[in-house]
């Protein structure tokens, strides 16, 4: 008696794992979702601000806001370094410069007027931030500031060499720059309310006005005229 040989079962061939795509950016996507993150940090603050949000103001999928920015922290982080590194290569530009002391403190003044102006994002992000004790701002974006600060400190620094300033707290300088300048461009709304409230001439001064106002005042003080 013969035993039939038996044939092994074919097993099946295992499929190859399909790699799941990565969303594919649309053509200004980017800086549609930086834009709209920036009206959303203004609005709402880091902790109110929503990534769903964001996305539809964008009209982006939300997986966009992974794809450019990793993670809401770091779109965050993203809007407040491009502000500070704007502000920063500007003012090491004018720190370096053959201007003299006077002119650069002044020059120091327009560039972060400047600079907010063209984001008015910036200034209700930074008032927030600063209530908050600057609990969302990363390493990076504190360096950027340190920068800004140290560029302020070499100018003033170049001014008490050459006696033409008197020695002051840079950071009493920064402040009384900084803080006028920030609260004008974002009291707007409320400048207006004033005036209508019967406060004459509340919401009709100027950015120029007050640029010179700060340039003025920060130039009296570290000359010792007040």
């Amino acid at each position: 008696m013969t035993t039939a040989a038996r044939t092994p079962h074919a097993r099946p061939r295992r499929q190859p794992a399909r790699r799941s795509r990565s969303p594919q950016p649309e053509p200004g996507s980017r800086e549609r979702l930086f834009a709209a993150a920036a009206a959303e940090f203004a609005a709402r603050g880091f902790a109110g601000a929503n990534v769903d949000r964001i996305a539809r103001a964008a009209r982006v999928n939300k997986a966009m806001i992974y794809y450019h920015f990793h993670s809401k922290a770091a779109l965050y982080q993203e809007i407040l370094g491009e502000m500070f590194h704007a502000v920063g290569e500007r003012i090491r530009a004018v720190a370096a410069s053959d201007a003299t002391p006077e002119q650069k403190l002044e020059q120091f003044v327009a560039a972060i007027a400047d600079a907010a102006e063209a984001r008015p994002h910036f200034p209700p992000i930074w008032f927030r931030e600063i209530a908050e004790e600057g609990a969302h701002l990363g390493a990076a974006t504190m360096q950027e500031v340190v920068g800004i600060v140290q560029g302020l400190i070499a100018i003033l620094q170049e001014g008490v060499r050459t006696r033409r300033f008197r020695k002051v707290n840079p950071l009493l300088v920064h402040g009384g720059i900084v803080g006028p300048l920030l609260l004008f461009l974002a009291s707007a709304g409320v400048r207006r309310r004033l005036q209508d409230a019967g406060v004459p001439g509340a919401a009709q001064f100027t950015r120029d006005e007050v640029v010179a106002h700060v340039q003025r005042v920060t130039l009296a003080l570290v000359e010792g005229r007040m």
